[in-house]
């Protein structure tokens, strides 16, 4: 008896899936007759719809880039098929599934299509496309480049009037701002995305990626109390959607961070014992561990030595290493003072040892703490001595003879206007 072409398909993507483990080339085959039939009825449909998906994630698994760039492209013609709401889904999906390697090659591809849905007026995929564009920017530290994108594309979206799509746009619009240090811009773009927000429904995975930029904005406002807040909420909202998310993982360390900036390294431990956390141990909460340690000993050997033994953990991500190198400065001014109070002169050199930095580093640290009048003192440089002076106390006497001439000057003033007008 002949196998109806519905079930047959079905039947197909079945053998794939359970031979692509062991058959990669038998899976692939499999999965290219069944998007290669012409479909009949919404079943088979919905079949060639799955097929094309497996296949994608199977280039994706097996590290084809170049395939998986070609599927996408072929599979305009099945997309004419289906609805327009499905087929920006389905393209994202593809799309997503380019590992970080090829990141030139994901653009490309975003490109490509973008321009397809353009010459098609496919609006709504063309806006989708655009926003994973800028999103593809962003990764690649382009910018500026997604900045200009930006401006062009709200120009539309404000006429439509999407509050999804818009908020989606006003967030990245808030990070490109943020990562080239346009604080204005990133709080009012954040603020734009905040309220535009809470006049609709925000779906959880967007209101934690609010949540995540806004605890990053306060905390480059060292309101780092206000952003742990913020990361605590970004973290829930991504833990209870995945919790191996890698965005809940961020979360987390910005809030071990926020405590760290705080000086509350004793609160570090307890929340890296949270039953949320345990998804996530490894060397990023090492690394935060590591740092609070150094923080809680006030010891910038333990600080260099995590920095030196987690440096991908703690110099790749832009705001941990922005905040680490503020409170690396704190910590060597710390020290600095603990070494120096005791002292009205004191040789750089024995200072430079004591705190185990170069001399050349020590100088001019202590160059800057007197001009931010941390201490008074001197350096004087022909016998390489540091000269430490007591906190000069002000004499009453200069203030009140400066508030005398402030008065005189008045009366002054005033007669010689009266005898202006006067005259």
């Amino acid at each position: 008896m002949a196998i109806p072409p519905e079930q047959y398909s079905s039947s197909s993507q079945l053998d794939a899936a359970s031979s692509s483990s062991s058959d990669p080339a038998k899976a692939e085959q499999i999965y290219r007759d069944i998007l290669s039939r012409k479909a009949v009825d919404e079943d088979e449909l919905r079949d060639q719809e799955t097929a094309l998906v497996k296949l994608g994630a199977l280039y994706r698994d097996h590290n084809k880039a170049q395939e998986l760039a070609q599927l996408v492209t072929d599979s305009r013609t099945f997309m004419s098929q289906i609805a327009k709401a499905k087929t920006a889904k389905l393209i994202r999906t593809l799309i997503d599934y380019f590992p970080s390697s090829s990141r030139d090659l994901q653009m490309k591809v975003t490109n490509d299509n973008i321009t397809w849905a353009r010459e098609e007026k496919r609006v709504f995929l063309r806006q989708s496309l655009e926003i994973k564009l800028i999103g593809l920017q962003l990764d690649s530290e382009q910018y500026r480049t997604a900045l200009t994108m930006i401006e062009t594309l709200l120009k539309e979206l404000k006429q439509l009037d999407d509050k999804i799509i818009l908020t989606e746009v006003y967030l990245l619009e808030s990070r490109a701002a943020h990562a080239i240090n346009n604080l204005p811009r990133a709080k009012t773009a954040l603020a734009s995305a905040r309220t535009t927000a809470n006049s609709i429904y925000c779906p959880p995975l967007l209101q934690a990626q609010l949540d995540l930029q806004s605890g990053a904005i306060m905390a480059d406002d060292k309101d780092y109390k206000t952003g742990y807040s913020y990361f605590f909420e970004a973290f829930e909202g991504f833990s209870q959607i995945d919790e191996k998310d890698p965005r809940a993982l961020r979360a987390l360390k910005y809030m071990l961070l926020c405590k760290i900036m705080m000086s509350l390294p004793d609160d570090v431990p307890p929340l890296l014992l949270l039953k949320s956390a345990a998804p996530h141990a490894g060397k990023d909460l090492e690394a935060m561990r590591a740092t609070a340690k150094a923080l809680k000993e006030r010891s910038l050997e333990l600080f260099k030595t995590a920095l030196k033994d987690y440096q991908e953990q703690l110099q790749q991500d832009p705001l941990i290493r922005s905040h680490l190198s503020h409170l690396y400065d704190t910590l060597l001014e710390q020290n600095l003072i603990r070494v120096i109070e005791p002292y009205s002169a004191v040789e750089l050199s024995w200072i430079a040892q004591e705190v185990g930095q170069g001399l050349q580093v020590v100088e001019e640290k202590l160059s800057q703490m007197i001009l931010d009048q941390v201490f008074y003192g001197v350096l004087n440089e022909q016998v390489g001595t540091l000269e430490v002076y007591n906190e000069p106390s002000e004499d009453p006497m200069y203030s009140t003879a400066l508030d005398t001439l402030k008065q005189v000057g008045d009366v002054v003033k005033s007669l010689y206007d009266k005898a202006t007008g006067g005259a």
